[in-house]
């Protein structure tokens, strides 16, 4: 008798593709996270002074953080190991009160006060020397090293597998496995059974040619009528949206020369956006800030605290726009002047209405009362800032139409208000029932 198959052939395959793939899985479970090194086994030894560091951390942030850091040049000199620059003594009588002990002549004191610009400093007589001792406690600690990074470590913060599940890439690659043995499978039983009919003298039927589905198309009339009427349409449509999307530059998003966070300005440090923006209070347009704005932070503001990077920016490229800012106005923060030598600012526009449009920012800000984020969306919330709103004319009717005009405080309006309020039978009236929607408002 003719053989039809090798069925043992067949069964070989699939017990070593079903091992191969078990073996798979087992190597994932099989992997561990790789330690974590914990920064906290590492204590700063204590300071020579007997103080106690936490408190001086404290009173540090409190008193003297506005003008002195640890590792660089602020409005005064770094502080680390101040303790071994200077005898205790001589601090404490510093701190108290500097100007005395300039006046005094002190050497030391005279040459401090000259190498920081002649900036006096603040007087502390409030400190005891018992707080001065923590805040040189805190000061003598060494700096802490960044701890070097685990080639192959897992990220700890925010991690949702903790190397105890299946890696979505195993269980892909299984799926495709399995996939790939299926097919193989259907391979093999079809050859199987051709063999098995050739060996009983089975013909097997071959399909009769049929109609290409192109042709029929062709040859129906009616539905070649809608299909026409139906693209017609469909392309109408789509070429309406396209036309009607030029100059709509919703979500624009551009990457400017320095990078500016109104995530951390408006949001961590709830600055309000008429501080930057001042010219939005009494002018047509909101103005980009000018850098001298900027500086009356900066200035003392160098870089930024270890709290304030994210897993998408680190401290390190914060601290690098700051560079940036002080490069273009020409700060040296080494000597706490200005070098003269400035670069201009490239900023990229985001918002640009039309040249036909008239839109004024102190008649929506100041005299309506209504907030920057009812147009330009929560900025607070913005790491890179970007067009929030349409800015189209429907939006901007639509705005009119729904807002009700602030009465409140505006003698400019209230006879008008009286008489149309009067007229329209309510007792508020909205921007359009005020004529916002006559084309002269905002074209002309």
């Amino acid at each position: 008798m003719e053989k039809v198959g090798n069925h043992n052939s067949i069964s070989r395959k699939l017990i070593l593709s079903l091992a191969l793939m078990l073996s798979i899985s087992l190597t994932s479970f099989a992997q561990d996270a790789a330690p974590v090194a914990d920064a906290s086994t590492s204590a700063a030894p204590a300071a020579a002074t007997g103080g106690d560091a936490a408190k001086g951390k404290e009173l540090f942030n409190a008193n003297c953080a506005a003008c002195h850091k640890l590792d660089a040049k602020s409005t005064g000199p770094a502080l680390r190991d101040v303790a071994s620059r200077r005898e205790v003594g001589w601090l404490y009588k510093w701190i108290h009160n500097s100007s005395d002990l300039i006046k005094s002549g002190d050497a030391d004191a005279v040459k401090v006060f000259e190498e920081n610009n002649k900036i006096p400093m603040t007087a502390f007589p409030q400190l005891s020397e018992g707080d001065i001792d923590n805040i040189i406690a805190y000061t003598s600690e060494p700096k802490a090293e960044a701890p070097a990074a685990v080639v192959g470590a897992a990220p700890v913060a925010g991690a949702e597998d903790q190397g105890t599940g299946i890696s979505n890439n195993v269980i892909l690659g299984a799926l495709s496995l399995v996939m790939a043995i299926l097919i193989v499978m259907l391979v093999l039983v079809n050859r199987v059974l051709r063999k098995v009919a050739a060996a009983n003298g089975i013909e097997v039927a071959s399909k009769e040619p049929s109609l290409p589905v192109w042709k029929a198309f062709v040859r129906n009339q009616f539905l070649v009528l809608v299909t026409a009427i139906f693209l017609l349409l469909s392309g109408a449509y789509f070429v309406y949206g396209f036309f009607m999307q030029v100059g709509v530059d919703q979500n624009y998003q551009p990457i400017q020369p320095i990078h500016y966070s109104h995530k951390i300005h408006a949001g961590d440090n709830e600055i309000n956006c008429k501080y930057c923006h001042s010219a939005a209070r009494v002018s047509k347009t909101a103005g980009i800030p000018s850098l001298n704005v900027c500086m009356n932070c900066h200035k003392s503001i160098s870089e930024v605290a270890e709290t304030t990077a994210t897993p998408e920016y680190s401290k390190a490229f914060y601290d690098a726009q700051i560079q940036k800012l002080y490069k273009a106005v020409g700060w040296d923060a080494t000597s706490q002047s200005y070098t003269g030598k400035t670069e201009p600012v490239k900023w990229v526009r985001i918002h640009n209405l039309p040249d036909f449009v008239y839109f004024n920012h102190s008649q929506h800000v100041t005299v309506a009362g209504i907030e920057c984020q009812t147009c330009h969306g929560p900025v607070q919330e913005f790491e890179i800032m970007k067009q929030f709103s349409p800015l189209t004319m429907g939006w901007c009717i639509e705005c009119h139409r729904k807002t009700d005009v602030k009465m409140e405080g505006n003698e400019y309006y209230t006879k008008i208000h009286a008489e149309l309020s009067k007229k329209y039978g309510v007792d508020k009236l909205t921007a359009a029932q005020m004529g916002g929607l006559e084309c002269g408002k905002c074209h002309y």
